[in-house]
């Protein structure tokens, strides 16, 4: 039990804790020092550190450090392609006992149901999932998505205990423009916490955004973009995904000078990337490799995320806080031999305890049977917008190719790296196809599929044949959804994705495993790119600049315009 009496009680010695760290070593993120002493828990909260406790349990964590849990400031658990039930599995026993996300992708599906269904998931994990509400539901009106939320459908979801303000406001122009849409969803979180998303926005602009209290940011892909924002009075959030690899340009900055008002997050991360090389733990890792002092590396991950979000219960292994611990081998390797998330050990048995979560949003892709004249693309110039990639990244370059015309098409041209790609309206509102052409895959025949497809989750396609092409939207629209790589008229790899089309029922091993052979099966195909299933999910997205493509079209996101054909 832990009430207030009892919680003093077992700070002061005068009964046993409920639970004792004993042997370890608490690194203290405000000093930089390292405490001695027992850690005493009075269930789900710290009753003392530093002095000598008997306990009820004693948990011998000699040769250890003991660090505050670790604290992902933004994040979508659709992302990690499995439900919330399995990402808190998958990652609490890294050392993730806060994760700050917004649910926006299954939104944009099914509309509030899935804020609702994220919601009740949260009650039941070990972690503290914390579910802000989504604001651009859809991102832009340059897209079709499934669901619209306007700021009437966003109160009655207000005051939900895992609730800490309005997520990532990505419409970034109808806020400097002041869009009447954007300015209710403002005005009903004023006061509130307000996250950010405005890429490369800079001066008057990043002023104008700002002011109207936003105050986090994780879109920051260089130092320059970051400083700003930083002077400027934002909290930047370090942002290392299984695309958008940020935390090398940005490590330079990350000092104990900063620390405090830089934290991590992962965005949009895989549970292939996750098993290979880690979350926010492979983050800590790396900036401490690439010289942040640990201080930095471990404020950053825990304590500046409390404080930026308000979590004012946490960051610290100090009495009266939430008992959110890693012990771990030594500060620079940051591999958890422990973890506790609210008082309970992260075990095998505390993840067996929690109540299931029904799936949701099933059935969801309903889009038009599609042949290989679908993707066609007529023209009437050879001069021809052509999306460029930049690898760890999921800003793009805006380029320009001759493409030859033929019979009425300009047809996909392996030689020089230029593929079809498409977007096909999936929710069965209008039936959009659109083409376009894309370089940065490597691809020499065949053709991969996907239904992640920020931020509406259309069918993506991409490929150098139009058959291939034809295959793999057909079959994501018979498994509900997912992955899919084609080639000669077969399916080489799938990955089904039922819940809204964005998050497997599976285990996170069996997703993780179909990745492995979904990548493998994108090799073979020539794909040169680390992750080309997000990486094509984030083409079709018409926030980020500088060339995207939607279900309308191809999008000049520096005009924010649809381009004229």
């Amino acid at each position: 039990m832990d009430d207030l009496e009892t919680r003093i009680a077992q700070a002061r010695g005068d009964m046993p804790a409920d639970l004792v760290l004993r042997g370890g070593q608490v690194f203290d993120l405000v000093t930089g020092t390292m405490i001695a002493g027992d850690v005493a828990i009075c269930g789900s909260h710290i009753a003392g550190i530093g002095a000598g406790y008997d306990g009820q349990r004693v948990i011998d964590v000699s040769g250890l450090v003991l660090v505050p849990g670790f604290i992902d400031t933004h994040l979508h658990v659709e992302s990690s392609l499995v439900t919330p039930h399995e990402f808190d599995r998958c990652v609490t026993p890294r050392g993730i006992t806060t994760a700050i996300c917004d649910p926006h992708e299954i939104a944009n599906v099914i509309g509030t149901d899935g804020i609702r269904w994220f919601q009740q998931a949260s009650a039941h994990l070990l972690m503290d999932l914390r579910v802000q509400l989504s604001s651009c539901v859809p991102s832009t009106e340059m897209e079709t998505s499934g669901a619209r939320i306007g700021a009437g459908d966003l109160a009655p979801l207000m005051g939900h205990p895992s609730g800490i303000g309005l997520a990532e406001f990505m419409n970034y122009p109808g806020v400097i423009h002041r869009d009447p849409d954007a300015m209710a969803k403002l005005r009903l979180f004023a006061g509130g916490h307000i996250d950010g998303h405005c890429p490369q926005l800079s001066g008057r602009d990043l002023n104008a955004y700002i002011a109207a209290g936003i105050r986090t940011e994780h879109e920051a892909t260089t130092a320059e973009e970051a400083l700003e924002k930083l002077r400027k009075g934002m909290r930047v959030l370090i942002r290392e995904g299984s695309v958008s690899k940020d935390l090398e340009a940005l490590q330079p900055i990350l000092t104990e000078a900063t620390s405090a008002y830089l934290c991590l997050c992962t965005d949009d991360r895989n549970p292939l990337d996750i098993g290979e090389q880690g979350h926010l733990d492979h983050m800590i890792r790396r900036l401490i490799e690439l010289g942040t002092p640990p201080l930095a590396a471990y404020r950053a991950a825990s304590l500046s995320g409390a404080q930026a979000f308000g979590l004012t219960d946490r960051g610290l292994i100090a009495p009266g806080l939430r008992a959110d611990i890693v012990a771990v081998d030594t500060l620079e390797g940051c591999h958890a031999q422990l973890v506790l998330a609210g008082g309970r050990v992260v075990d095998d048995a505390a993840f067996a305890a929690r109540p299931p979560l029904p799936g949701i949003g099933r059935r969801s892709v309903r889009a038009p049977r599609i042949g290989a004249d679908d993707f066609r693309r007529r023209a009437n110039r050879p001069e021809t917008d052509v999306i460029g990639i930049i690898e760890g990244k999921i800003i793009t370059d805006h380029l320009r190719e001759n493409i030859a015309i033929e019979d009425g098409d300009q047809r996909p041209d392996p030689a020089r790296d230029l593929m079809r790609i498409a977007v096909i309206e999936r929710h069965g509102k209008n039936g959009n196809i659109a083409t376009g052409f894309v370089r940065g895959f490597g691809m020499q025949a065949g053709a991969i599929g996907s239904t992640v497809c920020h931020d509406h989750h259309n069918i993506a396609v991409v490929g150098a044949d139009y058959d291939d092409m034809a295959l793999a939207a057909n079959r994501l629209a018979e498994i509900e959804g997912g992955f899919v790589v084609t080639r000669d008229g077969a399916v080489l790899a799938e990955l089904a994705l039922p819940v809204a089309g964005l998050m497997s029922l599976e285990p996170f091993e069996t997703v993780r495993e179909r990745l492995i052979a979904l990548r493998e099966a994108a090799g073979q195909l020539g794909v040169v790119l680390e992750e080309p299933f997000l990486q094509l999910a984030f083409l079709a997205l018409p926030v980020i600049p500088a060339l995207k493509i939607t279900d309308r079209g191809m999008v000049d996101v520096t005009k924010f315009e649809i381009i004229a054909r």
